[in-house]
């Protein structure tokens, strides 16, 4: 995992962890986030993460008082590097909004392959009870999309759609129809162990539909 990404977090972390030699630091959070992304926050063992981060028990509860204290660090460590690095890295300089949206399937691909424990972490936080996340997750969620929708979405050159369309329609036809892939697509995830998923067919399969659409409302 990129040890830059760590210091986005760094105001949240808990102060006898965050006293640890950084390398310490990644060896835990990668455990426990493979953990929780593996096996959901009610089956996850702290004992497995311990023996995957090569520390004892004890000094896991020492940095975090349990195991909802971390999964709450967890939640919002993962959710500064979405907005801070994937959503960061979209260029809104690309007008064309169908390209825009292929770049944005790449970027998320890179992190995938950058993050893995992360992103597949996300997906756990997805599928997680109101109860096991921090009492901050909607705001932050919210704020994550409000800014991935700004980022995606603003600023796109509408003249590039065909003059014999209502572009506004088109434009929202091509929103609804991503919108609706990606929901089918997490019902029918919905229970896999989300590192256990060949994302790169999706966004190849995604890419192709976004073609489709190209040639149908594109002069």
């Amino acid at each position: 995992m990129n040890h830059n990404l760590q210091e986005k977090g760094e105001k949240k972390i808990p102060k006898p962890f965050k006293n640890l030699d950084q390398e310490k630091q990644q060896r835990i959070l990668d455990a426990a986030l493979k953990e929780f992304a593996e096996q959901g926050y009610e089956q996850a063992s702290t004992n497995r993460m311990v023996k995957d981060a090569g520390i004892g028990k004890g000094m896991l509860f020492y940095y975090f008082k349990n195991k909802k204290e971390l999964f709450h660090y967890l939640v919002d460590y993962s959710l500064d590097i979405t907005i801070h690095h994937y959503l960061e890295q979209i260029d809104t300089e690309e007008k064309d909004f169908i390209e825009r949206l292929k770049q944005t399937s790449a970027i998320k691909m890179k992190t995938f392959l950058e993050n893995p424990n992360v992103f597949n972490f996300m997906g756990t936080i997805l599928l997680s009870k109101p109860d096991e996340l921090p009492k901050n997750y909607h705001e932050k969620f919210e704020e994550l999309q409000r800014i991935g929708f700004e980022k995606i979405y603003g600023d796109i050159d509408k003249s590039l759609f065909r003059e014999d369309i209502d572009v506004d329609k088109a434009f929202q036809l091509i929103q609804w129809s991503m919108d609706g892939y990606q929901n089918e697509k997490k019902t029918q995830l919905q229970g896999q162990k989300m590192s256990e998923i060949d994302f790169e067919y999706y966004i190849e399969e995604f890419n192709e539909y976004l073609d489709l659409m190209k040639r149908t409302f594109y002069k």
